[in-house]
């Protein structure tokens, strides 16, 4: 009983750090790394020593090296287009942090929902502010929110897709 109380005061955890991490990223479009450098080596450290850990070590250590890389190299790829930015590193470093607590095979989902939280509240966040589509809007309270669901319900968007192909 102790070890699932422990899990879930963990859960608890986590959900308060990303739910302060969305909500710093609305007001102020930066996700700070005196927050998500932390949360990446607390999820390494929580899946590494503890029994009670989400995912294996390795998949802690693969999920925080390809949740970063993998934004990074989708905002070289952008910068090297356009000329500018597409994308805080904030953001790479709160996915590598998602990747460190949830492991490499929770990255797709999280980044399904939160790409399409993030179309739908883009476009919302836009016209609600009176700004064109070029303008920037706070991608991490998206990829707060999937993490989260990601978190408590693990694996819905396979589970869903699945029943709904069959």
């Amino acid at each position: 009983m102790g070890n699932i109380a422990f899990a879930g005061w963990i859960q608890i955890f986590l959900i308060l750090v990303l739910g302060y991490l969305a909500y710093f990223d609305v007001r102020t479009f930066q996700l700070p790394d005196a927050i998500t450098l932390p949360l990446t080596l607390a999820g390494l450290l929580f899946n590494g020593l503890s029994k009670q850990g989400f995912v294996s070590f390795q998949d802690s250590i693969i999920g925080a090296f390809l949740g970063y890389a993998g934004l990074w190299l989708l905002n070289a790829l952008y910068r090297a287009l356009k000329k500018q930015d597409g994308i805080g590193m904030g953001d790479a470093k709160l996915l590598a942090a998602l990747g460190a607590w949830l492991g490499w095979l929770a990255l797709p989902n999280i980044l399904l929902v939160a790409s399409l939280t993030g179309l739908i509240g883009g476009i919302a966040w836009l016209q609600w502010n009176k700004q064109n589509r070029m303008s920037a809007f706070p991608f991490g309270p998206f990829l707060a929110i999937a993490g989260i669901i990601e978190l408590l319900w693990p694996q819905t968007i396979q589970i869903f897709l699945l029943s709904n192909l069959a």
